[in-house]
């Protein structure tokens, strides 16, 4: 039974590999992933149970200068984020040099006095005397409660963190039901999905202006063989970008729609028939009406 929990927010500039952290710590894909910048809209929970204790963490959009209504909604989750939690991750790469978006997190931490772990990730990629100079360079502009060098991607050092995360538990229930590692819809699980492949497979701009809705989802099948049907439409902002999605004889909408099934499969636990058609949305980024249509609101 939970008798403790805290809720701890993922913080950091795009592309620092706060998903992946966020997959490491619940132990399942719940957040997607790739190498592009900008590749989480929506802030995402997932929850940890350990021992008698619920962690909840917030996976953020990567703190930029927005360019776009889209891109407008996703700093002000970030904002959002950092207060009324219990602590802050702040996650860096093992860089020895603040850069903008850190030092305006900083401020925004510093802002709403919350408690601040520092993580340092990518540690795999660098030596031990790089690590030693960050650890100098930030504890210089901040007092961290922590500072814990990891490698999400290995899993190094996770366990270390974890530990260090469940200090800033406090009496209480549980906030998600236990067995529950996402507060995320199905369907928005699976709309994800689907756009990480669009952001793997597609290149330069093609990706960023794509969103994902779905528009059906049932059931069939007995409990033992479940099969689910799924219809999906992927939204882009150009004609010449729908060609790019769909791709000579639509051999790209086949990539795409093949490798997002393996995952889709893989998070339900059943066989998908997936669907998927591509229609243009002219400037969709910057409509507050499509922005929230697609589910990017406050």
């Amino acid at each position: 039974m939970i008798k403790s929990n805290a809720m701890i927010t993922i913080a950091g500039r795009p592309n620092v590999g706060k998903s992946t952290l966020i997959n490491a710590l619940t132990g399942e894909k719940i957040a997607i992933v790739t190498s592009k910048p900008q590749t989480t809209r929506n802030r995402i929970f997932g929850v940890v149970n350990k021992d008698e204790t619920q962690l909840v963490l917030l996976d953020t959009p990567g703190f930029h200068k927005p360019q776009t209504r889209l891109g407008d909604y996703m700093v002000n989750v970030v904002k959002q984020s950092v207060a009324d939690v219990d602590a802050v991750m702040l996650l860096v790469e093992p860089i020895a040099n603040i850069g903008t978006q850190e030092t305006l997190l900083l401020e925004r931490i510093r802002e709403t006095g919350v408690p601040a772990v520092l993580v340092i990730n990518k540690i795999d990629a660098v030596d031990k005397e790089n690590i030693l100079k960050v650890i100098a360079v930030y504890s210089e502009a901040h007092t961290f409660a922590a500072i814990v060098p990891i490698s999400a991607r290995l899993g190094d050092g996770v366990g270390e963190l974890l530990t260090e995360l469940l200090k800033y538990a406090k009496d209480g229930t549980a906030l998600f039901p236990e067995g529950m590692t996402t507060d995320q819809p199905e369907k928005q699980v699976i709309a994800e999905l689907l756009r990480e492949k669009l952001l793997i497979n597609l290149q330069r701009e093609v990706p960023h202006g794509t969103a994902v809705e779905v528009t059906k989802f049932s059931e069939r099948g007995d409990e033992d063989s479940p099969i689910i049907d799924v219809d999906v439409t992927i939204y882009c902002e150009k004609a010449s970008h729908k060609g790019m999605i769909i791709g000579k004889n639509g051999a790209m909408l086949k990539k795409i729609g093949t490798q997002a099934r393996e995952d889709i499969e893989r998070f339900m636990g059943a066989k998908v028939f997936l669907q998927t058609w591509v229609k243009v949305k002219e400037n969709w980024r910057d409509s507050d009406t499509a922005v929230r249509n697609f589910g990017y609101s406050e």
